[in-house]
């Protein structure tokens, strides 16, 4: 066997003692209601669907067939379960879980629906969403399974996603290009400037999230009656791939000519060549263009238009 991280291998039994306390499987009586969790679980199993053959139900679970035997037996003793003749093959049976069965389940599983939800009621929605993420991933990676590629959304910031697109910035133009500190501040000038002087209908922050979390930008912002601007258009390196730059670019026009804008203009660097080919598909001409020293380093400076 590898050797395995020791901090892993404590992390992960870190999380189950803290998740086996968390349920209530500690003390043999899950929910109050008389079964201990490994009752529990395949009692919930019988309840999803008829038709578990005996065999089956044990290595789904990873059970001994022994111990399964016994416990199906006691379930059978208090009218809960029924078996039945397997329809193609006479020699094997199957199971199905009684009215009286289906009766037994509902207040566990109505008990155990309300301690989940009691739970979630402490965490926001963002904190939600990265939770069922996060279980989803650590699901993925423990089982083996290979996991979904992720679909990414695109929709209006919430609150606390400014501060996260200020600090993307600072941090991955400064990786990416050595930017130093006086980007970020530019990006924390006009992000508070948004805020501040938001105008609904008018304006709008895009947030591309991917996984539960924030993963990319881009702000409409108005210049005058007729001019739409551009801004803060980024993609975190974990989020390339998706298309998501050319998908916020088009959720930014779109919104432009819907609020009625004639025109959208934006700035940039010709040294962002990713970011200048999404302008230059989408229909953005080069207008102007001007070197400058900013950040930290010499730059060339553009100005582009797109007529809506």
């Amino acid at each position: 066997m590898p050797a395995i991280d020791p901090p892993a291998v404590a992390a992960i039994r870190r999380f189950n003692r803290f998740h086996t306390r968390w349920v209530g499987a500690l003390g043999g009586d899950l929910h109050g209601s008389g079964f201990g969790l490994t009752e529990a679980r395949v009692l919930y199993e019988l309840a999803q669907r008829d038709g578990w053959r005996a065999g089956e139900l044990a290595r789904e679970l990873g059970l001994d067939p022994a111990y399964l035997s016994r416990l199906l037996k006691r379930f059978a003793g208090f009218g809960w379960l029924e078996r039945g003749r397997a329809q193609g093959d006479g020699r094997a049976f199957e199971l199905k879980l009684t009215a009286a069965g289906h009766a037994a389940f509902a207040p566990l599983n109505e008990a155990s629906r309300k301690q989940v939800a009691a739970i979630l009621t402490r965490l926001g929605e963002s904190e939600r969403s990265a939770l069922v993420t996060a279980l989803d991933r650590a699901q993925g990676l423990l089982s083996g399974v290979p996991t979904v590629r992720p679909v990414p959304l695109i929709r209006a910031h919430r609150p606390g996603d400014i501060g996260w697109v200020i600090s993307a910035h600072g941090r991955l133009y400064a990786e990416e290009y050595g930017w130093d500190i006086s980007f970020e501040a530019l990006v924390a000038e006009i992000a508070a400037k948004f805020l501040h002087e938001f105008k609904p209908g008018k304006e709008r922050c895009f947030i591309a999230e991917l996984e539960g979390e924030p993963a990319g930008s881009a702000f409409v912002v108005q210049e005058s009656e007729e001019v739409a601007k551009l801004r803060l258009v980024l993609v975190e390196k974990r989020a390339q791939g998706f298309g998501l730059g050319k998908k916020l670019v088009r959720e930014a026009v779109g919104f432009a000519r819907a609020a009625g804008y004639r025109r959208m203009v934006l700035w940039t660097n010709d040294i962002l060549r990713a970011a200048r080919a999404i302008y230059v598909a989408e229909g953005f001409r080069l207008v102007a263009e001007e070197k400058h020293r900013s950040f930290g380093q010499d730059l060339v400076g553009q100005n582009w238009e797109l007529d809506l």
